[in-house]
């Protein structure tokens, strides 16, 4: 049986050419040989499977290369890998820092290259800094981790730090394709770029996937096969939930969702794809964002005609409640029911249960226009066919009757509540929970207008501050019958004073003052009806010389009490007490 070797090492990168997604870094390096301005002190520091420990093997190998070396070697005889890992200890730095000493016996440079180097101890780090601070000239440290927060700041700050990235999903999936030409395997471009995104940015990481998936699926690697081998959710099943939910079909949306239960997925990764799904169509709906999408080019177009379907209001809020759904998963004590919840509510955000109809008015057009006011157009439901024979006008005559001896003369009516408008039809008792009480409550909200009257026809009869002050405490004891005790008090802080229509209160703090103007129309109602005066109304200010009146000491609150009682006084003497 021939020996198998991991495309990770097979594959692994020569020169600084064959380094994917790093271009940044590899130029850098790459003039920095050639200016002959390498610092004698590397760290690089990255997220795993980047390639951070390649690119200092062919560093390491350039600088000490004469050209005599083959082209399959590995390693120049005076480089040197130290892992950190299993050698932290400060007796395994102070081996490293005598070897240093030694000059190289072929090449110009000893390199080290220590792996993981955040696992040293602190002692070891102490025992390194003096030698990495001011090597011989004919070492170089280069330092690799995947946690530089680890690092001390003094070894920071001795080296010179390049941050590796993650290596992009378009990247990795290109260079996966030349693994498969390299290694005869026909693979689909949806396939690689599964993978692609799977490794989550490492390619060492999707190398190891991509074998794993040739050893299941042979020399032919379809979507079906990577999806099934990875166990994660296909295109097509978020592409199919979301045709569901825009089609208001709730039966066939849970089962598709139990479905996929079944096969083995966690519901958390169900509406979390959900989640990812709606906002690729969001940003498939504008050309500017569509390279945002990181999927295949077949995919891409299924993405953009579906986006066609979806307006952006429903994915703004499909995203919302599929990102709140994700992030109370943890916490529910029954996640199958969130996830089915937030399906159902998502198939429910373009559905309307009720037929919309065409635009009536309440009081015929006519009657507002003879009186020269512009009638305002409301929805609603239509209660019987129309016939042809009858005119717009004439149904909403017959469903809406006006008592028209109050309202004839509107311009001259002195009145002081709105007329009302009586209505001929009988409201019938109906379940609260059935869809004809919906529509019977809208109805009666949609005929609860007002009828607009000109503030000139407002009772204005003049009133005294007296009579201002008695309506006042009605309304505080009114108030404190209805258990309103925190309004009724800070009623009472003050006593208004009248100048013309204008009612002046002072309050000691601005918390009274925003309670009171939450609460005034109700006030000013009360105090307009009893007085007949709509032209009332509120001054509020704040005055903090009030608030000292009331921010009594224990002397002063005892001295309060003692004028009302003074017999506190002899009660304090005779037993001695304090205050």
């Amino acid at each position: 049986m021939e020996h198998f070797v991991v495309s990770a090492r097979k594959y692994r990168p020569q020169t600084f050419k064959d380094v994917v997604g790093q271009q940044a870094i590899t130029n850098t390096l790459l003039n920095a040989i050639d200016n002959n301005h390498l610092a004698q002190a590397l760290l690089f520091t990255g997220p795993r499977g980047v390639g951070k420990t390649t690119c200092a093997r062919i560093l390491a190998k350039m600088i000490n290369s004469d050209g005599s070396e083959t082209g399959d070697e590995d390693f120049a005889f005076n480089i040197f890998e130290l892992d950190a890992a299993s050698n932290n200890s400060v007796d395994d730095i102070r081996n490293l820092t005598d070897q240093v000493r030694i000059p190289p016996q072929v090449g110009k440079y000893k390199v080290y290259i220590i792996d993981e180097v955040h696992m040293l101890s602190q002692a070891a780090f102490n025992a390194f800094l003096k030698t990495l601070e001011e090597p011989p000239k004919h070492c170089i440290f280069i330092l690799a981790t995947t946690e530089k927060h680890k690092i001390i700041p003094t070894i920071l700050s001795r080296c010179q730090i390049f941050d590796f990235k993650r290596i992009t999903v378009k990247d990795a999936k290109e260079y996966l394709k030349y693994i498969a030409d390299a290694q005869q395997v026909t693979a689909d471009d949806d396939a690689l770029h599964i993978i692609a995104q799977k490794a989550d940015g490492a390619m060492r990481d999707a190398l190891s996937i991509f074998d794993r998936v040739v050893s299941f699926s042979g020399k032919n690697l379809t979507r079906q096969a990577v999806t099934e081998n990875l166990n994660v959710l296909d295109y097509d099943t978020y592409f199919k939930s979301t045709d569901l939910i825009l089609e208001n079909k709730i039966p066939e949306l849970l089962l598709q969702f139990n479905n996929t239960l079944s096969k083995g997925f966690d519901g958390h990764h169900y509406i979390s794809g959900l989640a990812s799904h709606f906002r690729d169509l969001l940003v498939s709906k504008t050309e500017e964002t569509i390279e945002l999408l990181e999927v295949g080019e077949q995919t891409k177009l299924k993405y953009l005609e579906q986006s066609k379907k979806a307006s952006q209001e429903f994915l703004m809020k499909g995203i919302n409640l599929a990102n709140d759904c994700d992030l109370k998963y943890k916490t529910s004590k029954n996640q199958r029911l969130l996830v089915e919840l937030c399906l159902m509510q998502l198939a429910s955000i373009t559905f309307d249960g009720e037929k919309k109809n065409s635009k009536h008015f309440i009081i015929p057009p006519s009657y507002f226009k003879k009186i020269g006011i512009t009638p305002i157009a409301v929805n609603v439901p239509q209660q019987r066919p129309v016939k042809k024979q009858e005119t717009e006008e004439q149904i909403q005559t017959k469903e809406t009757v006006v008592d028209l001896k109050k309202t004839k003369h509107l311009e001259a009516l002195q009145v002081k509540e709105p007329p009302k408008i009586v209505l001929k039809q009988e409201s019938k008792r109906t379940s609260g929970l059935s869809l004809s009480s919906i529509k019977a409550k809208k109805e009666h909200l949609i005929r609860q207008m007002d009828v607009v009257i000109d503030e000139e026809d407002l009772p204005k009869e003049p009133f005294t501050e007296k009579e201002l002050i008695t309506v006042w405490n009605e309304f505080i004891e009114e108030l404190q019958k209805k258990g309103k005790h925190n309004l009724a008090s800070i009623l009472s802080i003050d006593t208004p004073r009248v100048k013309g229509t204008m009612v002046y209160l002072e309050f000691p703090n601005a918390t009274n003052k925003m309670e009171l103007e939450r609460q005034q129309y109700d006030l000013l109602g009360h105090i307009r009806k009893s007085l007949n005066n709509f032209d009332i109304s509120l001054s509020i200010s704040v005055n903090e010389e009030m608030e000292k009146k009331y921010a009594f000491t224990d002397m002063d609150k005892f001295e309060k009490l003692n004028e009302k009682n003074p017999n506190l006084d002899v009660l304090r003497k005779t037993f001695d007490l304090d205050i």
